[in-house]
């Protein structure tokens, strides 16, 4: 791989007597030391945090989401694949994507998201993964200027979508819209970070860069789908995936959320278009989900993974492209990608789309919005001195399109009990 994509933004790095790390055990350690990454312990991934000691949060899911990368790349570099053994990222490069994928999320998951981005309209938007690149990229303190200071590659690999925020509209000014439904988060990147978009991307020709960021439009929210991300984006967006569709499907079994009779409702049928293989399999696995056993369901849960590990493939998703690192992707074969979608739809029916959740998902978002409101309102009066100072620098240099960013970071950078204890300092209610 070209020196290109070890270049960091700062064209330095620190010398230090003794020390041999390579670029992205440098990237993975400065992920994983980040104050970003430490709040992950305090972040809702589906169920709330501290509502049961056994749900995930964002940092035990990203952790689950680093062992499976690490296990995608053995897995590849086991089958013996050519083209694999020359793109394959050094797995500190694996582990650090994955680990750092989610510190963009602001509190209380999804709809923490939809209520930001509500807010930001007017201001360029709000998008976790948007949030995330502007973290590594910018706000955190490892580089004057530079964030994080990560390698080239390390944030071509974040880049789930490598695009910009299309035009948003923006509404009328109603502080709590009838419903947020219809504000759901366009997923691209901020423009105030087009620049460190551009120099991701300078190595790419014209060509290259045009085929790469190519996306589909939609007449409503979220108004754009990119369709390309990098070979190692989608291994880490895989390693996600399963993650997501199994090891949250383990806490929704475990906790009750999700019956056998409710699995059997939405598994039955879909279990029938698989290959007879896979479909024996599945059947034989999921008796040991729901079985009494502690261990059986660990065998279960476990054997899934490696239904997806065991099966994953390089494939040349841009044949028309020069660069490597974008010309090929990873993905699943037809059978296992059908059981995957259908596990994620699983969890999202019987875990993420209950009332429960979504009672929940709404208190939050208007906590959120509330918040936002007022430190809109009195920045100078309310703010902490430190995003006190930020807020005015950004006026200075971006007006108040810029503030509300410097606003905004605030916020997204809240862990959920945070945001809880400030919403009660500043409004009186639990």
């Amino acid at each position: 791989m070209t020196d290109c994509w070890q270049q960091r933004r700062s064209n330095d790095a620190p010398s230090r007597p003794g020390d041999s790390r390579n670029p992205w055990q440098r990237d993975r350690a400065r992920i994983l030391h980040s104050a970003a990454f430490r709040r992950l312990q305090s972040k809702t991934q589906i169920m709330n945090v501290g509502e049961n000691d056994f749900y995930r949060t964002r940092l035990t899911h990203s952790l689950e989401a680093a062992q499976i990368g690490a296990s995608l790349i053995n897995q590849l570099q086991q089958q013996g694949c050519e083209k694999a053994k020359q793109l394959l990222p050094d797995g500190n490069l694996m582990e650090a994507l994955c680990l750092a994928h989610d510190i963009g999320h602001p509190p209380f998951g999804h709809g923490g998201e939809t209520a930001l981005n509500y807010k930001m309209l007017a201001s360029g938007g709000f998008e976790g993964n948007g949030q995330t690149f502007r973290i590594v990229g910018k706000l955190e303190s490892y580089h004057a200027e530079h964030g994080m200071d990560l390698t080239r590659r390390t944030l071509l690999g974040l880049l789930k979508y490598p695009v910009l925020m299309p035009q948003l509209t923006v509404p009328k000014q109603v502080e709590r819209p009838p419903s947020l439904a219809p504000w759901k988060p366009a997923k691209a990147l901020y423009h105030a970070d087009a620049d460190i978009l551009d120099w991701v991307l300078a190595p790419l020709s014209e060509s290259d860069r045009a085929y790469f960021q190519a996306v589909e439009t939609f007449p409503t929210s979220p108004f754009q789908r990119s369709l390309h991300k990098s070979f190692d984006a989608s291994m880490m967006e895989l390693a996600d995936d399963i993650a997501y569709g199994v090891h949250d499907l383990e806490d929704a079994v475990v906790t009750g959320t999700l019956t056998k009779a409710d699995w059997h409702a939405s598994m039955d049928e879909q279990l029938e278009q698989l290959s007879p293989s896979l479909k024996q399999l599945m059947k034989k696995l999921q008796l040991l989900l729901f079985s009494s056993e502690h261990h059986e369901r660990k065998n279960a849960i476990g054997a899934m993974v490696n239904i997806f590990v065991t099966a994953v493939q390089v494939v040349e998703s841009l044949p028309s492209v020069e660069e490597p690192l974008i010309r090929y992707n990873v993905e699943l074969p037809s059978d296992e990608a059908k059981l995957l979608s259908a596990l994620k739809s699983v969890v999202f029916k019987h875990v993420i789309n209950t009332p429960e959740i979504q009672q929940l998902r709404y208190r939050s978002q208007n906590m959120l919005l509330n918040l936002f409101s007022a430190f809109h309102a009195e920045p100078a009066r309310l703010l902490p001195s430190n995003s006190r100072q930020r807020w005015e620098k950004a006026f200075e240099e971006g007006g108040q399109e810029g503030a509300d960013r410097a606003l905004c970071d605030y916020i997204a950078g809240m862990t959920d009990d945070y945001a809880g204890h400030m919403y009660q300092r500043l409004f009186g209610i639990g």
